[in-house]
C-alpha cells in the first residue's frame, strides 16, 4: 500500500505543537499473531505443567503461529513482509548510536533492533517447539541434550522477551510513540518531520 494511502488523519499533540500523522502500519494478521504468541508463550512459561498435555498442545499452537507469521512475512502486507525489515547489524548499530546521542529517528515499520529481535524470537520459538516435540518421541524421550537444548532455548527466549519489553517501553518514551498501543490498533502516530520509511 502506498504511504499516501496509509495516512488516515492528522492531529496535533500538546508538546511543542508538533504535527503528527496517523499511519496504518500493522494489519490484523500481525496483531493477532503478536498477542496470541504473547498469550501462548506466557501460558507455557508460567502457568502450565511442563509435563502436561496442555503444555504440549499450546506448544504446537505457538509453532503453528510462527509458521503462519513466516508465511505472512513472505506474502503479507507491506510492513509485515520480511523484505520491509531485513536483518542489518549496521542499521542496528545506527539505531543504538541514535539512542546514545538522543537523535529521534522514528521508523514506520519495525526498527532495525526490532527486526533483529523478531528474527531472534522466531528462531528461538522454533527451537523450543522442535526440541519439545522431540522430547515426546520414542527416539529422543529422556535424551539429555534434547532436554538441555529445550531448557536453554526457553531461557534465551525469556531473556529476549524481557529485553524486548524493556526496549519497547524505552523507545515508546524516547520517541513519544506508543508502540504497544500501535500493536493493538494497527496505527502509529508519527512525527511528520521525522517520518521515515
Amino acid at each position: 500500500m502506498p504511504p499516501a494511502a496509509q495516512i488516515r488523519r492528522r492531529h496535533r499533540i500538546p508538546e511543542g505543537n508538533v504535527m503528527m500523522t496517523k499511519v496504518k502500519v500493522w494489519d490484523p494478521v500481525v496483531r493477532i499473531f503478536h498477542w496470541s504468541l504473547v498469550a501462548g508463550f506466557t501460558a507455557n512459561a508460567i502457568f502450565t505443567d511442563a509435563e502436561g498435555k496442555l503444555h504440549e498442545w499450546i506448544g504446537y499452537a505457538v509453532v503453528a503461529l510462527v509458521g503462519l507469521r513466516i508465511l505472512w512475512g513472505l506474502v503479507g502486507t507491506r510492513h509485515a513482509r520480511f523484505s520491509d525489515f531485513p536483518p542489518s547489524i549496521a542499521a542496528a548499530c545506527g539505531q543504538l548510536q541514535d539512542m546514545a546521542t538522543g537523535r529521534r529517528h522514528a521508523h514506520i515499520g519495525h526498527s532495525p533492533l526490532g527486526a533483529l529481535m523478531i528474527y531472534n524470537l522466531l528462531v528461538s520459538i522454533l527451537v523450543i517447539g522442535v526440541s519439545g516435540y522431540l522430547m515426546t518421541t520414542l527416539a529422543f524421550f529422556g535424551v539429555k541434550w534434547v532436554e538441555e537444548l529445550h531448557e536453554l532455548a526457553v531461557t534465551w527466549a525469556e531473556l529476549s522477551v524481557a529485553a524486548h519489553v524493556a526496549a519497547v517501553i524505552f523507545e515508546s518514551r524516547r520517541l513519544a510513540i506508543n508502540l504497544p498501543y500501535s500493536m493493538l490498533t494497527g496505527y502509529k502516530s508519527m512525527p511528520e518531520a521525522g517520518e521515515k520509511e
